[in-house]
């Protein structure tokens, strides 16, 4: 199929080579705690797919990990990655945010707010979630997946989910050139 398999990525190729990597309008998804590589990979590829940017919230794994490598290695060089060193870090760098918080128990369904051009989309670790204080202070933009006889969906899946509809509401603006 004509895919380049590589492996052997450096740790200079995981940084972005633009920094204007981000479309104009693009989304920002945000990870609090990602604990699995190759979730973390897969929302990788679909940043790199709809020019979103990817925000990190330590602590997390280390970005060298194999299994990371092979779940999103050869789109590092097409990211525009930022990594935090906790939430508070990230909520003072970005002060005007008022994230879409994913998770569980959220008042509104996903698919029943309004998303815009520029929206950040905050997803919680595979195990512990978002923490409940943030949540607290984000109530009115909680959201959540409706499902049925599982705990949760796949963060990577859930990530999709959530960002594809996003971007049909804003009429896929972020993927034209």
């Amino acid at each position: 199929m004509g895919r380049k398999h590589n492996i052997f990525v450096k740790e200079n190729d995981r940084v972005p080579l633009d920094r204007k990597l981000t479309r104009p309008g693009a989304l920002t998804l945000v990870l609090v705690h990602p604990r699995i590589p190759q979730n973390t990979g897969a929302i990788a590829r679909l940043c790199a797919a709809t020019g979103s940017r990817l925000d990190l919230i330590r602590p997390l794994f280390t970005i060298d990990d194999a299994k990371l490598k092979r779940a999103g290695l050869d789109y590092w060089p097409l990211l525009d990655v930022r990594v935090f060193e906790s939430i508070e870090h990230w909520i003072e760098q970005n002060p005007s945010v008022s994230p879409w918080v994913v998770e569980v128990g959220g008042q509104n369904k996903y698919s029943s707010v309004q998303y815009k051009e520029g929206d950040f989309l905050m997803f919680g670790d595979e195990q512990d979630g978002i923490p409940p204080s943030f949540l607290e202070k984000h109530r009115n933009t909680h959201i959540d997946i409706p499902q049925i006889n599982v705990r949760s969906l796949n963060l990577a899946m859930s990530v999709g989910i959530v960002t594809f509809e996003a971007l049909r509401q804003i009429d896929y603006s972020p993927l034209r050139n």
